[in-house]
């Protein structure tokens, strides 16, 4: 980790950021809401020209073995069987299991060209991973510039957000685990975040996200 790194932890506490994978890990610690692991995809820049003329929406639910299974079958008509990018969400899949703890998940991989969040909010869910694969990566929050009380339905981003030059957008690429409003710990925060506004640009995402999804099922 560089010296870059090191003091963006410092000022943003309830962010882990660095650039190994067990980065991702310390969001289970309680004054943390979001890791990043920022990290270089140049492994998939082959593949991008072809991905350009695909329109993907998967989306499946499962345990980790169905969703690896349904990857290669259904995703992999789409990708080539070698395809580094199917290798990559695999892999993400893999570290989300490890960190979440969780046995069922949803796992969503689309290419959206609309702003989907506009709105800074934080989500009902335990803990979400996402990674932008291309395009502009998603915006959050460091703690210090959030209006709490303003998360209600009815107020704009300028009543969230305390100082607009404070916000945090992570790199194409990067991965991210975010908390959500239901971890199961006293006293944590949810992160809060929105999509890029990317609709009056013309700009195009390729967004993967993968959900637990216990929290939603009855015991």
């Amino acid at each position: 980790m560089n010296e870059e790194q090191i003091l963006t932890q410092e000022i943003f506490i309830n962010a882990a950021i660095g650039d190994d994978v067990s980065i991702l890990n310390e969001i289970h610690q309680k004054e943390k809401n979001i890791s990043i692991y920022r990290r270089e995809i140049d492994f998939i820049k082959s593949e991008e020209s072809e991905l350009e003329n695909f329109e993907i929406e998967y989306s499946e639910s499962g345990n980790k073995k169905d969703l690896l299974n349904s990857l290669d079958s259904k995703l992999g008509k789409i990708l080539d069987k070698d395809s580094q990018l199917l290798k990559d969400i695999k892999e993400c899949l893999e570290i989300f299991s490890t960190i979440s703890n969780a046995k069922t998940f949803e796992l969503f991989l689309a290419t959206v060209n609309t702003n989907m969040c506009r709105r800074f909010h934080i989500d009902f869910n335990d803990l979400r991973l996402l990674c932008t694969y291309s395009g502009p990566g998603t915006l959050w929050l460091p703690d210090e510039i959030v209006n709490r009380k303003s998360l209600i339905p009815g107020n704009e981003n300028d009543d969230i957000v305390l100082d607009s030059s404070k916000i945090q957008q992570a790199n194409t690429g990067d991965i991210l685990i975010l908390k959500g409003a239901v971890y199961p710990a006293e006293g944590t925060k949810a992160i809060v975040h929105r999509s890029p506004t990317i609709e009056e640009s013309g700009q195009r995402r390729l967004l993967l996200r993968i959900d637990t999804d216990e929290f939603l099922k009855p015991e």
